[in-house]
């Protein structure tokens, strides 16, 4: 009997403490939609990331030409995870200043994110980007070739 009721008291306790808790506890708005949700500015060129995982890897198209203020939307299509990230000695002077301003959710300088769910985009603003080659590649498929040049002109 005496273990029922002391059971019954902390149950009850246990009860009424939660309710202070919830009691105290505010609401808070909804976070708002990351940078890379947000629509580009100027135009959107898309390239497509495929591979089937283990032996092909590839940015379609490799190579493009693209006018400064661009977006370049990276698209993962097959073959993930995939990322863009860029080699800092290859860009023109100034560039890792523009990309690192114009790439969000980065994992590292001037590398950005892992899609791994197919569909999933990643945008890269060459906003203020100087003229020249960017080189690009794909760091979990480096070893399989997966580069890509952008020439902004």
């Amino acid at each position: 009997m005496r273990f029922a009721l002391l059971t019954t008291v902390v149950a009850i306790g246990a009860i009424a403490c939660g309710k202070k808790a919830d009691e105290n506890q505010t609401q808070m708005a909804p976070p708002a939609a990351p940078p890379s949700a947000m629509a580009p500015a100027g135009p959107v060129v898309e390239v497509k990331m495929t591979g089937n995982g283990t032996t092909r890897a590839a940015y379609e198209p490799a190579t493009l030409t693209i006018a400064p203020g661009t977006t370049v939307r990276f698209i993962n299509v097959s073959g993930g995870p995939h990322n863009i990230a860029f080699w800092s000695d290859s860009i023109p002077a100034g560039g890792a200043a523009v990309l690192n301003a114009g790439m969000t959710n980065t994992i590292d300088n001037l590398s950005g994110g892992f899609l791994t769910q197919a569909n999933e985009t990643y945008d890269v603003s060459f906003a203020n980007a100087p003229t020249g080659t960017y080189k690009g590649y794909c760091t979990p498929h480096l070893t399989l070739g997966m580069k890509i040049a952008i020439t902004v002109r």
